[in-house]
């Protein structure tokens, strides 16, 4: 976590309340700060591991990381 790119940002940035207006602009702004941080994918690999159900994590959605899951249940996310 403290190598994290989000580590300094307003969580709530990180737990938009829907996907639709506002909102897609805030998740755009989270994805952007995943999009270049050196532990994305450890981020998204703990999300996954620890089923969260609610915000950005290692730059994915709730939505994108259930597909991923459903998709690829037992090979690994890099």
């Amino acid at each position: 976590m403290t190598d994290a790119a989000c580590r300094d940002q307003d969580p709530d940035l990180f737990f938009p309340v829907s996907p639709h207006g506002a909102n897609g602009y805030q998740i755009h702004e989270a994805k952007s700060i995943c999009e270049d941080c050196v532990v994305q994918g450890m981020c998204l690999r703990y999300s996954l591991a620890t089923e969260q159900s609610a915000g950005i994590w290692g730059g994915h959605t709730e939505e994108e990381r259930s597909r991923l899951k459903r998709r690829r249940p037992r090979e690994p996310i890099r």
